[in-house]
């Protein structure tokens, strides 16, 4: 190293050392206390003794250093503490970089985990839907025999005892009754699993509430009143799934309402949809049973005097009404005026028909 750069190095490193506060909060108050009175007494060298000369040489040589020393303190006492919180400023960030990184590896470790159970999840959903689908379709080839068997044994029934008759009615309508569940778990297994076929056209309103209420009260014991707007146009839908979903209403309201009372059969037009619903006299719907209806299972009333039931209807309904475009909700109490007998009204609307006239034709 040659002598300018030792030079340069060296003055580089006193005037660092210079310029720290440490340093300089010293030196530069005693370098200007000593330039003050070295500039007064050349300034006053004859006048040693004047009143204005000690003046200035307090002033200038020791309050004025005095003052500067005050602020070069202040000074470096702020610059420690703001070094002070960078540092601890900086061992936070490192901690919450640390603790970030800990929590994202522990966030992605977890979210596989999810997504491992979450697949075997789907699998076992999958092999269960599989199951109950293999399993009710092998239900129904026996059941339809038994149902014909029994059906051929009801038309000689005449011949046989009352009590027999009477079994033979029983086994008839329980074998009906474990049909229609069976064929309800093969819809909602195909639903559930995008296969079932909706066969989309124009449905009649009036023609379907008619045929709908003749299966369900064939035996002719119950009232209807009807309130059906004229002249509606046809709804876009599938017919034979709409018609199951109303002949369940139907069959729940004349399950949950006294004998003797009537139920309501509506249809209206609702801006660009029809609104069909089926109105009772029954107890109504309690609000914590409400907000569960449409599941599966669920029933309207789970005591043991309650009416025989699958707790699939309303599922199955609100998934078919739903993957025809439309809407199923209810209402209760709507008697407000009768709070021993309040009623629902379970209420389906589906869109318009919006083919042109000739294919409705």
């Amino acid at each position: 190293m040659d002598l300018y750069s030792l030079l340069k190095k060296r003055l580089k490193n006193f005037w660092d050392w210079f310029l720290d506060l440490a340093v300089l909060e010293w030196a530069l108050p005693l370098i200007l206390a000593l330039m003050a009175i070295i500039f007064e007494l050349i300034e006053h060298r004859n006048e040693l003794d004047d009143p204005y000369f000690l003046g200035e040489l307090a002033i200038f040589g020791i309050f004025g250093p005095v003052v500067i020393h005050i602020i070069l303190v202040w000074m470096h006492g702020l610059m420690d503490a703001q070094k002070k919180a960078n540092a601890e400023v900086l061992s936070l960030n490192r901690d919450l970089e640390k603790k970030v990184n800990e929590r994202t590896v522990a966030l992605e470790q977890r979210n596989a985990e999810l997504d491992r159970a979450n697949m075997e999840l789907r699998a076992l959903d999958e092999m269960k839907s599989d199951f109950v689908s293999l399993v009710s379709h092998e239900l129904r080839a026996p059941l339809t025999a038994l149902n014909g068997g029994l059906e051929l044994a009801l038309q000689s029934a005449e011949s046989l005892p009352p009590r027999s008759r009477a079994i033979l009615e029983i086994m008839t309508a329980e074998s009906n009754r474990l049909t229609d569940f069976v064929q309800s778990i093969l819809d909602v297994s195909r639903l559930e699993a995008g296969k079932l076929a909706i066969n989309f056209g124009p449905v009649a309103v009036h023609p379907l509430l008619e045929q709908a209420a003749a299966i369900v009260l064939a035996s002719g014991q119950r009232k209807i009143e009807w309130n059906v707007t004229q002249d509606l146009p046809p709804i876009w839908g599938d017919e034979i799934y709409l018609e199951q979903v109303i002949r369940n209403l139907i069959t729940n309201a004349d399950k949950y309402s006294p004998a003797e009372k009537p139920i309501h059969l509506c249809a209206e037009l609702n801006q660009d949809a029809i609104r069909i619903s089926v109105k009772d006299h029954g107890r109504g719907i309690a609000s914590e049973v409400g907000e569960r209806i449409f599941d599966r299972f669920s029933r309207l009333e789970s005591e043991e005097s309650s009416p025989q039931g699958w707790g699939l209807g309303l599922y199955l309904g609100k998934k078919l009404i739903e993957a025809q475009n439309g809407k199923i909700g209810f209402l209760s109490p709507i008697w407000k005026n009768d709070p021993t007998a309040s009623g629902s009204e379970f209420f389906v609307l589906m869109p318009v028909a919006q083919a042109p006239e000739d294919d409705l034709e």
